[in-house]
């Protein structure tokens, strides 16, 4: 009985402190724990007893993960470790939008050895530069999209 309780009791204090640790090293530890105090009280205590046991593992896991992500993120200390803002912003175009660009002209605005980035009608975009190493603030002329990327040429 007590091999069971420190299997279940080990299995949830891995679970929280999964928080801390990122990965899933500690959650799978934690999970085979509270598989194995299930196994032990199956085989040790028969079904009624594998299935209380079954049914405890079950209600402290709830409760384990209600307070870590119920309650814990809504506390002072919780708050440093959950990510409450929001990212504004857009993926890059696709490669048919990016065709459209195709003979306009723009400037390094990095290196290009042969990829950097280049800004093509006041917007930011990857380029591939077709004659090599460009530096940066070289004039660029675009040629074509591949790969979410435009393909330039340096201007003379």
């Amino acid at each position: 009985m007590t091999t069971i309780l420190l299997l279940f009791v080990l299995g949830i204090v891995l679970l929280a402190l999964d928080l801390f640790m990122p990965g899933v090293v500690l959650s799978a530890l934690g999970t085979v724990a509270m598989l194995i105090a299930t196994a032990t009280a199956f085989s040790h205590y028969g079904v009624t007893g594998g299935l209380m046991a079954f049914g405890v593992g079950a209600v402290l896991l709830t409760v384990a993960l209600y307070i870590e992500y119920g309650l814990l993120p809504k506390t002072r200390f919780g708050k440093r470790f959950f990510l409450h803002a929001e990212v504004h912003g857009t993926s890059q175009a696709k490669t048919s939008d990016l065709a459209v660009l195709a003979g306009k002209e723009g400037v390094a605005i990095t290196p290009l050895k042969p990829t950097g980035q280049v800004e093509v009608e006041g917007r930011r975009y990857e380029g591939l530069s077709l004659d090599g190493h460009l530096d940066r603030g070289d004039r660029v002329k675009v040629t074509g999209a591949q790969n979410f990327s435009l393909t330039v040429t340096k201007l003379p």
